[in-house]
Formats: C-alpha cells, structure tokens, sequence
C-alpha cells in the first residue's frame, strides 16, 4: 500500500471513534500534514509528519506505516511514532494546566440588577 486518505489513517490509527469524526476535525483544520492544512480526501504517505489537535493536545506524529483497516489497538500505535519535540511539548502544557487548576480567575455568579447599577453609578462618578 502505497497511499491512503488522512481520513481513513486517522481512523485506522485509532485518533478518531469514526471517519465523520476526522473528516470534521480535517475541515474544522484541526489537522495539518507536514505543516499545511489537509483535506480528507488527501493522500498520505510513509514519513509525513502530521499534526494532530485534538482537545487541549497537540501532537506531531510521525506516519510509519499506512492502513486503511482498523485494527487493535497496539497494531494501531504501529502506524506512526510521536516526535521527542511533541512528548516533551505535551507535558509540559499538561503541567501548566495541572498549576493553573485550583485558580478560578471568573466570578461565581453575575451581578445581580441591583449590584450592576451600583457598577453603574461607581463608574460614573467624577472625582474632580
């Protein structure tokens, strides 16, 4: 096999339940091969680096073998490796979003209509 469609890679590589699904993450532009954004129906092939964003991750995957056959999973993680340069990239954000946890920067509720034009008559106040 020489060529397959990203969409079906995707799939038979296990980042996507179904081919709709990466065929929408496709054309939402969630996935990029070798740094420019695919179409579905692109051909793929052994040591393209694809980018994948999925949720808050970013990976960048490198193609090492084509299918267009889903399989078990650790036949699926045959198909391609992950860069050093993603791994180190992915925990690294992991470990911010893990910091940045317990800190909740909005409000619990919005103002009330009361409290709002109190907001109101604070902002417009002239302190000359």
């Amino acid at each position: 096999m020489e060529k397959v469609r990203v969409d079906k890679w995707l799939w038979a590589a296990r980042f996507f339940k179904t081919r709709s699904l990466a065929k929408t993450a496709i054309d939402g532009g969630k996935i990029h091969a070798d740094g420019q954004r695919v179409k579905a129906s692109k051909e793929i092939l052994v040591g393209q680096i694809l980018t994948i964003r999925k949720g808050w991750d970013e990976k960048d995957v490198e193609v090492l073998a084509l299918s267009d056959k889903r399989g078990p999973a650790p036949v699926a993680q045959q198909l391609y490796q992950e860069t050093a340069e993603s791994i180190a990239k992915r925990e690294a954000e992991a470990a911010k979003r893990k910091a940045l946890r317990g800190i909740d920067l909005s409000p619990e509720n919005r103002p009330t209509k009361k409290q709002r034009r109190q907001i109101h008559r604070f902002r417009e106040q002239d302190y000359s």
